[in-house]
């Protein structure tokens, strides 16, 4: 497997390839931005009921045939907390792993989770050394050419920051008009503010660290980026509790991508179909959202 390959296989460290910046994307073809309304004080922003749906009750998926699966055998990355880490009792941990252990009691079958090195696990899955990749592994057109995957189980969406004392509930281009807004060069989150914030100055940075200094200094305005990472950042001490979401997320697909998906082999429908109902049910049950609570105290939606 390529590194670029690797690099966009994981939304939430990856930028999306050239191709992805070219002119016919950059068109300002959308409509509307899906936000959502945020309250006037960030600590009240992250009230834990702010846990977001993927699912729709009226598309109830259908029950397989479980008795054909016997076991799953599941592999995820060794370190990409708070997805995918080690425990404390040395045994895989984390959002993933334990949503894997949820369809697993679902489906009511024996399940393993074996941890390897991220680049390392398209070949295992296609050599059968695993069954399902659980690994926050975005869906993407470059792999679904090699995986199937389940409906996306989260999203990695798009998010301004600000300074706490610039908070904005809402954000349109319209009024970001000569701000300065921070942001990862190369980035889809560069693509996306070239093309819909126009009159705003756009200054690229190399990496999230930087972005996050020049707005901590007061050098920009915003900082835009993904926002699972800037969750954790604003609620954690390199923020110096100096920032804040402003406005809601964005989604569009064609920037941000389709989700994250749960990866199986090609061809593999009776697993796919088995996770996929699985997935539905624990989200109906309520024991998504019990999970999603558990790991993210400030939500990036």
């Amino acid at each position: 497997m390529s590194m670029a390959l690797i690099r966009n296989a994981k939304l939430l460290r990856s930028r999306l390839p050239g191709v992805l910046m070219a002119a016919s994307l950059l068109a300002p073809a959308l409509s509307g931005f899906a936000q959502a309304q945020t309250l006037p004080k960030p600590a009240v922003e992250a009230a834990p009921q702010a846990v977001p749906g993927f699912w729709d009750p009226r598309r109830r998926p259908d029950r397989p045939d479980l008795s054909r699966i016997t076991v799953i055998r599941f592999l995820t990355e060794t370190d990409y907390p708070p997805f995918n880490f080690t425990g404390a009792d040395g045994n895989p941990a984390g959002f993933n792993v334990d949503l894997a252990r949820s369809l697993c009691e679902e489906i009511k079958i024996t399940c393993t989770v074996q941890m390897r090195r991220f680049e390392t696990l398209l070949d295992a899955i296609t050599s059968n050394r695993g069954d399902a990749i659980i690994a926050s592994m975005a869906v993407t057109p470059q792999l679904r050419a090699k995986v199937d995957f389940t409906d996306p189980y989260y999203r990695a969406p798009a998010r301004f920051v600000s300074r706490r004392d610039a908070v904005m509930p809402e954000v349109r281009p319209e009024y970001l008009e000569g701000k300065k807004l921070g942001v990862v060069a190369g980035s889809a989150h560069e693509a996306y503010l070239k093309a819909l914030f126009t009159d705003a100055e756009i200054r690229s940075y190399a990496n999230d660290d930087a972005a996050r200094l020049a707005l901590r200094r007061g050098e920009v305005d915003f900082i835009f980026g993904d926002a699972i990472s800037l969750a954790f950042w604003i609620n954690g001490t390199d923020s110096g509790d100096c920032c804040a979401f402003s406005g809601g997320p964005f989604v569009e697909s064609r920037y941000f991508g389709e989700g994250i998906g749960i990866a199986v082999r090609k061809g593999n429908d009776l697993l796919r179909q088995a996770l996929n109902w699985a997935l539905f049910r624990v989200w109906e049950k309520g024991r998504y959202t019990d999970l999603w609570l558990r790991y993210f105290s400030v939500s990036p939606f």
